[in-house]
């Protein structure tokens, strides 16, 4: 795939077809992956792959928590508040999503089980967690968001559907719990990857951009 229609033609999917990915796609979406720029060539990423019996099992652990209605504590806080411009943005995303899932915005059975899909990871047959060591700044975080940007573009190149989950990091000590990793690395972020299930009504929603004028400034 031409890298430009690559870019333009991605798309955030939460629907899945079960079709488990092949270890040899993985390993060249990684490889891939692995090119991305970084702060001094430190390369920071450090990615946990779980599939299968271990996939299912973290999710009814993760939505256990949810259903208890525990506190998310994510390593990297979410924002509080958001400018004028950007929070009008993502208010009107979240009620055109709504919209085109059939989804009231007052019905909070119908939002909690949206809110569970994402530890269901959608139905994808394989899901990513970022680390980082926690020692590292903002500087290492920037460096994060490359690598992810790369892992589902090259992910697309190969056929393979992905959505970026800042859920999946709501709750980072049960999934450390799980993967036995230690309390000195920060969870990031989390990633679905499968084959996209372009039938699902959830697939159909087709999120807004901003034009150019928004976003950029020309001086000559």
């Amino acid at each position: 795939m031409e890298l430009l229609a690559g870019i333009e033609t991605r798309r955030s999917l939460r629907a899945f077809r079960s079709t488990p990915i092949t270890k040899e796609v993985l390993e060249r979406i990684f490889k891939a992956a692995g090119k991305s720029p970084s702060y001094t060539n430190t390369q920071p990423w450090e990615v946990t792959v779980i599939t299968g019996e271990k996939k299912e099992e973290l999710s009814r652990i993760l939505c256990a928590l949810v259903e208890s209605d525990v506190t998310p504590n994510p390593d990297i806080p979410l924002p509080r508040n958001w400018p004028l411009e950007l929070d009008r943005r993502a208010k009107e995303h979240g009620k055109r999503r709504f919209q085109a899932i059939g989804i009231e915005r007052e019905n909070e059975r119908q939002r909690k089980e949206l809110r569970l899909s994402n530890f269901k990871f959608y139905g994808a047959p394989c899901v990513l967690f970022l680390f980082m060591d926690s020692t590292l700044s903002s500087w290492s975080i920037f460096d994060m968001g490359l690598f992810a940007q790369s892992i589902i573009l090259a992910a697309h190149s190969c056929g393979v559907g992905s959505c970026l989950q800042a859920s999946l990091a709501s709750y980072p000590d049960a999934v450390r719990e799980f993967v036995g990793i230690p309390g000195t690395k920060q969870l990031v972020l989390g990633i679905s990857l499968g084959y996209p299930d372009l039938e699902a009504r959830i697939n159909t929603y087709r999120s807004s951009r901003v034009g150019l004028d928004d976003f950029v400034q020309w001086y000559a």
